[in-house]
């Protein structure tokens, strides 16, 4: 028997088993696999509402769902920060508990699920859980991207997973 691959996590430019602290940080989601088409109700196809996810981060954290397949560039489908350490999951719909959303790419504070433009064909949809130092704020005032990019600039690992939907 073989045992279960440990995630990648990528640590400050390193590709490594564990980022620092005192685990694996790793996010998933039981309603998909990574690398699988993501189920309608999750999409604007459908009820619209965040998937459910489960994480462990041995240090607060961050989670970014973008679509890096966008026509006009990377566009960022909910950004929640002040993610607690250890591990957690949420249910259909569910902001992580202790967290909060900011505005994404459309100005809203919350998910906004994939809805690619009809014919633009299969989009791949990341969500990245990025681990934080504690001292970590975002500006105020960042939104979409330039809020992605702070928190990305800023972190000390990640974990990744992807989810796909087709226009």
């Amino acid at each position: 028997m073989t045992a279960p691959a440990t995630p990648k996590v990528t640590t400050l430019g390193r590709s490594v088993a564990q980022a620092p602290g005192d685990g694996p940080m790793a996010i998933s989601s039981p309603a998909f696999g990574d690398g699988a088409p993501i189920p309608a109700q999750y999409t604007c196809k459908g009820a619209d509402i965040a998937p459910p996810l489960t994480w462990s981060t041995p240090l607060g954290a961050a989670l970014v769902v973008d679509d890096p397949d966008a026509p006009r560039g990377p566009y960022v489908h909910w950004i929640v920060v002040g993610i607690p350490p250890g591990p957690g999951s949420t249910a259909d719909g569910q902001t992580p508990a202790g967290a909060s959303s900011v505005p994404n790419s459309a100005g809203q504070a919350g998910y906004s699920g994939p809805c690619p433009p009809a014919g633009s064909g299969v989009h791949h949809y990341r969500f990245t859980l990025y681990q934080l130092p504690a001292a970590f704020r975002l500006p105020q005032g960042l939104a979409g991207l330039q809020a992605a990019q702070a928190i990305a600039r800023a972190m000390a690992g990640q974990a990744q997973f992807t989810g796909t939907f087709g226009g």
